[in-house]
């Protein structure tokens, strides 16, 4: 008759098993957490009527594209520009005392 520790003391229980159970347990586990970001993740879209009651102009979908968004910017003048560094945190504190 085997006893119970000599069970327990062959590799295949000792590591295989710890193994396998962490494995389809961690499978299991990852689709429950899965499961619930798409449950909690269907928030509806905010509409526009519901956007300008609080002051934001929403653009219409088709309105901003890559295209339109390029000739933008091909119309400035990217030639002649000047760096303008801006004020710092700490310069602007030194600036009101």
């Amino acid at each position: 008759m085997i006893h119970v520790l000599e069970i327990f003391r062959k590799p295949l229980v000792k590591y295989g098993m710890p193994f396998f159970t962490l494995i389809v347990g961690g499978s299991l586990g990852l689709k429950e957490f899965s499961q619930l970001r798409f449950q909690y993740s269907k928030t509806s879209l905010i509409r526009p009527e519901e956007a300008e009651a609080y002051g934001v102009k929403m653009k219409k979908p088709g309105e901003v594209t890559l295209e339109t968004e390029f000739e933008k910017i091909k119309s400035l003048d990217t030639e002649n520009w000047e760096m303008v560094r801006g004020p710092r945190p700490w310069e602007e504190n030194s600036t009101k005392k």
